[in-house]
């Protein structure tokens, strides 16, 4: 759709080309209805999403440091936006101050600051200069309604609508940063500004963001038109007759520019990008460091076309290493941020108003060879290659060629340093790993302190003069390894290299009739031939139209050391036809082998194009629902030149632990990049930002279906925030916590989005849902929906992963005995065929290995880290929150069974979710909560979700009552209540100070008020609450007042009247940990408080090592009480001490136990 700013151009050369006539600026009256239209419906959402919360989350610090602001807001318009800040914030105000030239929007901001407690403490009227804000502007001229104009400093001095008409806008940002108050902290000033772009001249930012997404939606009607198209023009015409022309061709630029959506069917959509800038006193800095660092030469440019249009306020060029500390010492000095250019492929490696440092200069190689210059290596060479961070990919391949050498890097020769430090994806990969995976050190500037270190292997000579090997090494080197951009400024990596191989080359174009067809062939691909070849073999695909045909493209490449062919290729033909005729390159020779250079759109078309890109981590693209999106996405094109690339993975980059280096997502089959393509003169145009925006959409299609995002294309721009989030798998928590470390001043923050870590991480957030039942019952129906219940709750911002951890014995299973592994995984017939040869082969497994049900679990959990809520089936285990959950301490484990009748199950065969690997034994019927009978069980699972009817509305309906609760605001709240106490009783233990809940105002409260809610019971049907002392006694008598049921008390012997009855008690973990006296004791109550046959539900605070509560289920057994009318609530659990596996061995597994909260430790 086109912007606002191009629709600006088009009304105003509307005017000039109707001829020279006078015009004039518009009337308040008319700027007002104008603005009313575009901050209203659509246009608020871009307050609402972006400037409110940037400029609340900007001025949060400087106003947490401070007792009083004052704030000078420049063009507010009728409202202030200081209104819309969080209630904390806006008390803080105590001066404010505007210019508003508009006398409506000056009259009507200041009967609502006068009138209403906007800003309730203000400590005197509030100064409105009915004036512009002009860079040699005076406060005390013009018409004032506060009682003095004095005041010209503040801390706060706000653009909010835009700085259009402001020129040039240094000089109005310079005049700002004049009136800021000059104590030590200094103040801020903040511009908004559509468009996208705010060019400033030499200021540098100290932080900026963007909202790239931003629409204007405008009812297609005339009247609204009118006053919306001379408001963007910004002018009207003096002749009245003249005017009124002019109005209809500006409706009818406005009709044939604005888009019309299917959502919106009475309205015209224009896209308003916006941009925030916030400086310091420090933005005129910029001198201080070009007087000590080189600039670029004016000649230079950036690979990339999207980068090429920011302005940064500065491209230095430093030549020494020197050169680069006082690059970063600057920065720290003066608090603003660095980007990085190496290869220059990167949309942000030039940012507006920020400095970009170029690396250019640090183009060295140098080969070193065991033999001559260092040690001996494992390496298939033995040698290593030192490379200087501006040097190009198709420099190190040259020069390492003539060594009979290479290292596995990228496939195209004008990529640098962001792709090896961020991944690296070439023809080696399946053979040697990732180009990240081949660096053994590196020199880097330390972005904390501006030091030069070392780590890893790095030769003597190859060690900058006062360079150290810092105490954090291994952590560097291993964030160095995929996300070396976000951590320091690298000068050199130390890489790994082998034998240059000889490549041999060929190529298929496939004409498609259809989608079917499509699919049909991208199956046979990814089975029949990707999956079949040996490691020093790859195979890229290519779908993409030409000539208005769909087409799909195949180059295979074999390296080869003894100038081996494609003999093991041979099946390819029958698949693909003849195809070209093999062709044998080297290194250098690969990167114009490329199908995208030579095969598609005439080469690229023509070398004259632009692009942009996204690249995601797919397994089995042949699978339908991937193939299907795919296929789409490709007919979605909104340029001619558009195409998907699907770059071979496994082999050796799946050898590698995800948690090896920091690049973790190693568990896929093909890298689908996402390729929008257009002229390149027409850069900067609607038709740029759509083949951008298609490649985000697709990106959003595939992302739910991925393993992964590629990190080395993402950035600042908001869009990638959801690919960041999968970039770096289970690392990314370690990498934010090393980020807040090496990074503190955040001076790489345009370096792929790391989230911050919190000051104290959320204590109960992560949720294991171990999704059990018998065959056909419908587990992965259920679990596909629950986990869709999660990741849609508007009110949450929740992440959810469904994986069978039967895949694990499947794979091993396979690669024993033959087996076809997808059909193992897809297709149920062939599934069934093998089971009991795969039941067979488990429990031969596990004799061998008894650990190893623990294993695959522990595998499973650990690869979902970055998720809050995992949901596993094809689960064996009997009791496996007993048996598991203190492998995962710090999560909520939960066990929920899906039942369904026989005949249901018979139905349903291999349909509709068929269970995995579950037997088929029959159970009792059950009903949707914990309270239904599993007597053919000897443990009661978490809960119990009867899916006998069809739909999803029944599993969606028991998501959202049972489980969506476990992340309730109310729990945190309660949890951030514990307070950990390390060292007590004794050292070594943190101990969590559960029962200090009470003595926190309202904790009592808000503990009793969930232990109520949440307990899957029925209150109405029980007799009465049972606890022991000390703790149970405090949270139980709330709780039973609250549901209307008489108190039961357990007490250590001797302290009832009698008479009682009484049973032997263990010591408690606490208890033991405070004492050397292992001695039992007794647990006892009154005889007659119950009678036999009473429902009861017992209350205490803590669930550790489970002796208490055995001790007191076992005296309700002793009272005439049977287990299956006892419910266990308790406050907190402690999974480490296995209190649920000592309960069910000495049988009591059947009793529903309940816990609010979880925690590792004591």
């Amino acid at each position: 759709m086109a912007t606002l700013d191009s629709l600006k151009l088009a009304l105003r050369q509307k005017v000039t080309a109707t001829g020279s006539f006078s015009r004039r600026p518009l009337s308040d009256t008319q700027y007002s209805a104008g603005f009313d239209i575009l901050v209203q419906g659509s246009g608020w959402r871009t307050y609402q999403d972006f400037i409110i919360p940037q400029l609340s989350q900007l001025l949060t610090t400087l106003f947490n440091s401070r007792t009083h602001i004052s704030v000078l807001e420049i063009g507010p318009g009728p409202k202030s936006v200081f209104e819309y800040l969080p209630g904390h914030l806006r008390e803080k105000v105590r001066k404010y101050a505007a210019f508003e030239p508009n006398t409506l929007f000056a009259t009507s901001l200041e009967e609502r600051l006068c009138s209403e407690p906007l800003l309730p403490c203000l400590q005197r009227l509030p100064d409105i200069h009915r004036i512009p804000f002009v860079p040699d502007s005076n406060t005390e001229s013009g018409t004032s309604t506060g009682t003095s104009a004095g005041d010209k400093k503040f801390d706060v001095i706000l653009f909010c609508h835009s700085m259009y008409g402001m020129n040039p806008k240094r000089r109005f940002i310079e005049r700002a940063l004049e009136m800021l108050v000059e104590r030590p902290e200094g103040g801020i000033v903040v511009a908004f500004h559509r468009e996208g772009t705010l060019h400033l001249d030499g200021l540098v930012c100290h932080r900026t963001a963007s909202f790239p997404t931003g629409v204007i939606r405008v009812t297609n009607d005339d009247e609204v038109l009118q006053c919306f198209a001379q408001f963007i023009a910004g002018l009207a015409m003096q002749d009245v007759e003249r005017n009124k022309a002019i109005r209809v061709e500006w409706r009818k630029l406005c009709r044939a520019l604005g888009r019309r959506e299917e959502a919106h069917p009475n309205h015209l959509s224009f896209s308003s990008p916006n941009v925030m800038a916030a400086f310091t006193q420090h933005a005129t800095a910029l001198p201080e460091l070009t007087a000590q660092v080189p600039l670029e030469k004016a000649d230079w440019a950036v690979k990339n076309r999207e980068a090429r249009l920011h302005r940064p306020a500065s491209i230095v060029r430093p030549t020494e290493i020197r050169h680069v500390q006082q690059c970063v010492r600057w920065a720290l000095k003066n608090r603003v941020g660095l980007t990085v250019v190496g290869g220059g492929h990167s949309g942000h490696c030039l940012w507006p108003n920020v400095v970009s440092v170029d690396m250019g200069a640090f183009d060295q190689i140098h080969i070193l060879t065991a033999s001559g210059d260092r040690g001996k290596s494992e390496s298939d060479s033995g040698s290593w290659v030192i490379v200087g961070a501006g040097c190009k990919t198709g420099d190190i391949v040259r020069k390492t060629m003539a060594a009979g050498l290479t290292v596995p890097l990228g496939a195209r020769p004008s990529v640098g340093a962001g792709l090896w430090l961020q991944g690296g994806i070439g023809h080696l990969a399946r053979l040697h790993g990732l180009a990240c995976d081949s660096i053994v050190g590196a020199v880097v500037v330390s972005v904390d302190s501006g030091q030069a270190l070392y780590v890893g292997h790095v030769p003597i000579q190859h060690r900058p003069a006062g360079a150290v090997r810092p105490e954090n090494e291994t952590d560097l080197l291993w964030a160095i390894k995929g996300a070396g951009t976000n951590f320091s400024i690298v000068v050199s990596v130390t890489f790994e290299a082998y034998a240059a191989p000889t490549y041999f080359v060929r190529n298929w174009i496939v004409p498609l009739r259809d989608n079917a067809e499509a699919q049909l062939r991208i199956r046979h691909f990814d089975e029949s031939i990707a999956r079949k070849l040996p490691r020093n073999c790859s195979a890229d695909a290519y779908l993409y139209y030409d000539n208005d045909q769909l087409h799909l493209g195949v180059t295979m490449f074999e390296s080869s050391t003894t100038m081996h062919t494609f003999e093991t290729l041979a099946p390819v033909g029958t698949i693909l036809g003849l195809g070209e005729k093999s062709r044998a390159v080297d290194g250098f020779g690969l990167f114009d082998a490329e199908m995208y250079v030579s095969g598609m759109h005439g080469g690229h078309g023509g070398g004259k194009t632009s692009s942009f890109k996204r690249c995601l981590f797919l397994k089995h693209i042949g699978a339908v629902n991937i193939a299907d999106i795919l296929v789409a996405a490709i007919q979605t094109r909104p340029s001619p030149f558009c195409y998907l690339h699907l770059l071979q993975g496994g082999g050796a980059v799946s050898d590698v632990a995800a948690d090896a280096t920091a690049f973790g997502c190693r568990d896929w089959d093909f890298a689908c990049v996402v390729t929008g393509v257009w002229p390149r003169d027409q850069d900067g145009t609607e038709a740029a930002r759509a083949a951008v925006q298609w490649v985000y959409n697709v990106a959003k299609d595939l992302l739910p279906l991925s393993s992964g995002a590629y990190g080395a294309d993402l950035g600042p721009d908001p869009r990638d925030a959801a690919l960041a989030a999968k970039a770096f798998g289970p690392n990314r928590p370690r990498l934010a916590r090393l980020k807040h470390n090496m990074d503190p001043c955040n001076v790489l923050s345009y370096a792929c989005p790391l989230p911050k870590p919190p000051p104290n991480p959320p204590i109960e957030r992560k949720l294991i849902i171990l999704v059990t039942g018998d065959s056909c019952a419908g587990k992965d129906y259920c679990a596909a929906i629950w986990a869709s219940v999660f990741t849609t709750c508007t009110r949450k911002s929740l992440t959810a992963r469904v994986v069978s951890i039967s895949d694990a014995i499947k794979r091993e299973y396979a690669s024993v005995t033959g087996a076809d592994l997808d059909r193992l995984l897809r297709d149920r017939a062939y599934k069934e065929q093998h089971r009991p040869a795969l039941t067979a082969f488990f429990q031969s497994q596990v004799l061998q290995r008894p650990q190893l049900p623990e294993e695959h679990f522990l595998n499973v959990a650990q690869g979902a880290i970055d998720v809050d809520v995992l949901l596993i089936t094809g689960m064996r285990d009997e009791a496996p929150v007993a048996t598991l959950s203190h492998l995962v301490p710090d999560s909520r484990l939960l066990d929920v069974r899906v039942k369904a009748s026989k005949e249901t199950r018979r139905v349903r065969g291999g349909c509709h979710g068929g269970g995995d690997d579950g037997s088929d034994s029959n159970h009792n019927k059950d009903s949707n909560n914990s309270g239904s009978n599993t007597t053919a069980l000897d443990y009661r699972p978490s809960l119990i979700f009867d899916n006998d009817t069809t739909g999803n509305e029944a599993p969606k309906r028991f998501a959202e009552h049972y489980l969506l609760p476990f992340f309730h605001e109310d729990l945190q709240q309660l949890a951030e209540m514990v307070r950990p106490v390390p060292d007590f009783p004794r050292p070594g233990i943190e101990f969590r100070h559960v029962l200090g809940i009470s003595e926190q105002p309202g904790g009592l409260a808000l503990c009793t008020s969930l232990l109520q809610t949440h307990f899957t019971g029925d209150w109405t049907k029980f007799d009465a609450v049972a606890c022991c002392e000390a703790g149970g006694f405090v949270y139980a008598s709330a709780l039973a007042a609250r549901v209307g049921l008489s108190l039961v008390l357990i007490r250590d012997a001797g302290k009832l009247p009698p008479p009682t009855i009484s049973v032997v008690k263990s010591t408690s973990h606490i208890s033991s940990s405070t004492s050397n006296d292992s001695r039992e004791g007794r647990f006892e109550m009154n005889r007659d408080v119950l009678p036999i046959g009473a429902s009861v539900v017992v209350i205490d605070d803590v669930l550790a090592t489970g002796e208490t509560l055995c001790a007191v289920l076992q005296l309700l057994v002793e009272a005439g009480i049977g287990l299956e009318d006892v419910g266990v609530m308790v406050v907190a659990e402690f999974p480490v001490h296995r209190g649920r596996e000592l309960l069910r061995r000495r049988g009591f597994g059947r009793v529903n136990i309940q816990s609010l909260l979880v925690f590792s430790g004591a």
